[in-house]
């Protein structure tokens, strides 16, 4: 991935997608700087890593209506920790996703008279921010049990974690339409033998999940795969993986 201009960031919250109503994302990783200098450091300061945290803030134009608007989800998630994606670039299949479990720390709306209605969030971290790619776009309906496309990533080493994200879009269909999304991995793209490493929680409405599982993993190929369930069921959803 070379230079390129910020044009087409996305971001998901909850069952949120913020792509349409955000126009400003940044994300931040900082760890306390701890001197360490003492008398054998020849004259030198030195220093080490001590705790670690990460952060998320946006902004961008305000909307209500329902759970996929800006309103209501950063309403209802204030003072609550879930977890969170953000594409640099487009939301494709294998595109580099960033992942983590946040606290939404504040929520900032209203402004100047005659100005579209803005929106300020920010969220602090509380698992590690993760890197990796999307599973599954959030642009395909799938009205069936699927597997979706092999992509593939990296080993987890000792002591690192695979983490995923998934974000329920939209849902449609009678009799409590169901899906229930895994993470499998497989040595190969071929998943003649796929291991299942995350299950989310079956999910019957627009909402989102984080999980994690701790390496070590040697299989470096991942899919998502979905189970579906009710009358003419229909789900836009959105599937993270990163490792950290």
């Amino acid at each position: 991935m070379g230079i390129f201009v910020l044009d087409n960031a996305r971001l998901f919250a909850g069952g949120c997608d913020f792509t349409s109503r955000s126009n400003k994302l940044e994300l931040a990783v900082d760890y306390e700087v701890k001197k360490s200098t003492n008398f054998g450091s020849a004259g030198w300061e030195e220093v080490m890593g001590g705790l670690a945290q990460s952060a998320l803030a946006g902004e961008g134009q305000w909307e209500a209506g329902d759970l996929a608007k800006v309103d209501d989800q950063l309403w209802a998630a204030q003072g609550a920790v879930a977890g969170y994606t953000v594409c640099p670039d487009s939301a494709a299949v294998a595109d580099l996703a960033y992942l983590t479990q946040a606290l939404q720390a504040k929520y900032q709306l209203g402004g100047q008279v005659g100005e579209i209605a803005p929106w300020q969030a920010a969220f602090a971290g509380r698992w590690p921010l993760a890197r990796g790619k999307v599973l599954h776009p959030p642009g395909t309906a799938r009205t069936a049990t699927g597997n979706g496309t092999a992509v593939e990533l990296a080993a987890v080493p000792d002591g690192q974690h695979l983490y995923s994200t998934l974000h329920v879009l939209s849902v449609s269909g009678t009799s409590t339409p169901t899906i229930t999304v895994k993470i499998q991995s497989n040595a190969d793209n071929t998943f003649g033998s796929p291991t299942d490493q995350i299950t989310f929680s079956a999910a019957t409405a627009i909402g989102g999940q984080i999980s994690r599982v701790i390496g070590p993993i040697t299989d470096t190929w991942f899919r998502a795969t979905w189970t579906i369930s009710g009358s003419s069921p229909s789900f836009l959803f959105v599937v993270g993986l990163g490792i950290k």
